[in-house]
């Protein structure tokens, strides 16, 4: 499982833009856990919708989960990029790269973004210097 291999302590706080599987997975988090849901791109061109099957784990964890649409918070963008940044340059922000060798990669790559495939930020590298 997803939390299991990457996360041993269990994931605290999600930022879900897939939604689909991915966020089936992650409802398996520690207690108290939080979920902002900002887009499901997993979702937007299948005819039948994935469901969620671990959605009891929203009672039984005290997991909060809340939607949200990015316009809605347009004027605290400059307070946000000063926070991340100091948060990135203190190392506090945790992410995941899925790296894909060479630009004949890329379709494959980027189709995953739409299916769940891929863990974490999507890249392609093009050449290594």
């Amino acid at each position: 499982m997803l939390s299991n291999r990457y996360f041993t302590n269990g994931i605290d706080i999600y930022f879900d833009n897939v939604c689909g599987s991915m966020l089936d997975a992650v409802l398996n988090m520690t207690n108290h856990g939080r979920i902002a849901v900002c887009g499901m791109v997993s979702q937007q061109r299948l005819s039948q919708p994935e469901g969620i099957y671990n959605l009891f784990n929203l009672v039984i964890k005290s997991i909060t989960m809340k939607g949200f649409l990015q316009s809605g918070y347009l004027h605290l963008f400059p307070m946000f990029l000063e926070d991340v940044v100091r948060f990135y340059k203190q190392g506090k922000i945790i992410y995941l790269e899925d790296v894909n060798e060479g630009l004949e990669s890329s379709p494959i790559a980027f189709a995953g973004l739409f299916s769940g495939r891929n863990l974490g930020k999507q890249v392609i590298c093009v050449a290594r210097e």
